[in-house]
């Protein structure tokens, strides 16, 4: 086997190990998410709503390159690990931010180490796409981010998990949706339709 079609091959059995990481939301009242899935209901939802993306923003958005950020952006949790959103949630300011930027680090090298073992043209793809993704740099990476970021709260709700395992209540799921979720009016309108049907099952304190 060229030894091209070797690093391919080896990169398709190391993404398929994205089934073994865990989440910390449930697929079902049973068992933790996958990233694997998680990854896979990002794409989904985004091309569900691509085209009220595209109505209430006036532009013209890549859906080839939101469904490529949303199945990749999480590889690097293979070696890295998936923390909870909410590791830094009750933390104070230098503590959240001294753990944030160690964990950018880790991805950041398992990124490097991992895609730049690829050929071209696919290496500095998935390179530079992880890091539009981590970066916002663009409207369909931040897009991308706002609906990874409400993802985990609609399965809380789906599953009845709630979020007593977090402590947290309305306030505080704001506090951490918000800032992602307002780049869409159509995410932001989601995010109220979970929060309220937590609420109102008993499932997160107002």
């Amino acid at each position: 086997m060229p030894d091209n079609t070797r690093a391919l091959f080896d990169f398709i059995a190391y993404t398929a190990r994205l089934r073994e990481v865990e989440r910390h939301n449930r697929a079902t009242p049973e068992r933790p998410e996958s990233v694997a899935e998680h990854s896979w209901h990002l794409a989904m939802v985004c091309w569900v709503l691509h085209t009220e993306f595209e109505r209430e923003s006036g532009l013209r958005l890549d859906l080839a390159r939101m469904l490529k950020l949303c199945l990749m952006h999480d590889v690097v949790e293979i070696d890295a690990g998936d923390p909870s959103a909410w590791h830094t949630a009750g933390a104070d300011a230098a503590t959240e931010k001294a753990r944030t930027q160690e964990k950018a680090r880790t991805e950041e090298a398992v990124a490097r180490d991992r895609f730049g073992a690829l050929p071209a043209p696919l290496g500095p793809e998935l390179l530079a796409l992880w890091q539009e993704y981590e970066e916002g740099a663009t409207p369909e990476a931040r897009l991308v981010r706002g609906v990874d970021r409400l993802n985990p709260a609609l399965m809380r709700l789906l599953t009845g998990q709630g979020w007593s395992d977090v402590d947290a209540d309305a306030a505080a799921l704001d506090r951490l949706q918000l800032p992602r979720v307002n780049v869409s009016p159509t995410l932001t309108a989601l995010y109220e339709e979970v929060r309220q049907a937590a609420v109102n099952r008993g499932l997160l304190h107002p």
